[in-house]
C-alpha cells in the first residue's frame, strides 16, 4: 500500500479508504460497500480494461515482430491477457510468459491445478502482484494460452529495480520490475532470442527505492 500514491489520489480529491492486509481483503470490502451503497464497483479485470491494456502489445508487437518471447507480471491478470489477446489478433508468433511472485502464487497454483486455488501473500515489495484469489475469467484465458509462468522472490525483483534505474533510468514499482527479474532467472534458455519485457508501473515509495 504505497503512501506516495495514496497521498497522490487524495491530492485528486479522492475519498480514499484504506481496509485490510491485502488486496483480496480491500477488493471484498468495496464490493461490500458498493453493495450497501448502490454503487458501481470497478473491477481490476474488467473488458474494458482489457481493451484498453491491449493497445500498447498491439503497439509493442507491430514495432518489434521479431520478438520471440514476452514477460508480462500477473496481478489480476488484465496485463498477460491483453498480451495474448493482441498476440492472438495479430497472429504473432512470440510466447507470452507469466510472471508472478513467489510470495503470491495464486495464479501459478491455479493453472497448475485447472481451477481457481486460495493462495497467501507475504510479497513486501511486489504488491501489484499481491493477489490472494484468482480471478477465473482471467483464467480462462490464461491456461490455454500462457507458455508457461515463472515465480519471482522478492529479492530478485529488488534486483531488478536496480538495473532498471541504473542501467536505464526507468523507476520501476515491484510489479513493474518482476518481468525483467523472470528473465534474468531464466536468461540461460534466452540466448540468441528476441525478448519483450513490460515495465507496467512506477508507482514505488522513495523509501522503498532507496
Amino acid at each position: 500500500n504505497s503512501v506516495e500514491k495514496n497521498a497522490a489520489m487524495r491530492a485528486l480529491g479522492v475519498a480514499l479508504i484504506e481496509h485490510g492486509e491485502d488486496f483480496q481483503e480491500a477488493r471484498e470490502h468495496a464490493l461490500q460497500i458498493a453493495a450497501e451503497r448502490g454503487a458501481h464497483m470497478v473491477p481490476s479485470f474488467h473488458t474494458d480494461l482489457l481493451r484498453g491494456v491491449s493497445t500498447y502489445w498491439w503497439e509493442f508487437f507491430r514495432a518489434v515482430p521479431q520478438l520471440d518471447v514476452v514477460y508480462v507480471p500477473i496481478g489480476q491478470g488484465s496485463g498477460a491477457c491483453s498480451a495474448i489477446a493482441a498476440k492472438r489478433a495479430l497472429g504473432h508468433r512470440a510466447r507470452v510468459v507469466g510472471v508472478v511472485s513467489s510470495h503470491a502464487t495464486t495464479y501459478a497454483d491455479s493453472i497448475a491445478a485447472g481451477h481457481v486455488v486460495e493462495s497467501p501473500v507475504t510479497t513486501q515489495l511486489a504488491d501489484g502482484m499481491a493477489c490472494r484469489v484468482a480471478d477465473q475469467g482471467a483464467l480462462d484465458i490464461l491456461m490455454p494460452h500462457l507458455d508457461h509462468t515463472v515465480q519471482v522472490s522478492d529479492d530478485e525483483v529488488a534486483a531488478a529495480m536496480r538495473h532498471l534505474f541504473a542501467d536505464t533510468h526507468n523507476v520501476a514499482e515491484g510489479a513493474g520490475a518482476a518481468a525483467l527479474a523472470a528473465a534474468l532467472q531464466e536468461r540461460g534458455q534466452l540466448q540468441g532470442q528476441v525478448v519483450g519485457l513490460a515495465l507496467t508501473g512506477g508507482n514505488v515509495d522513495a523509501s522503498v527505492l532507496a
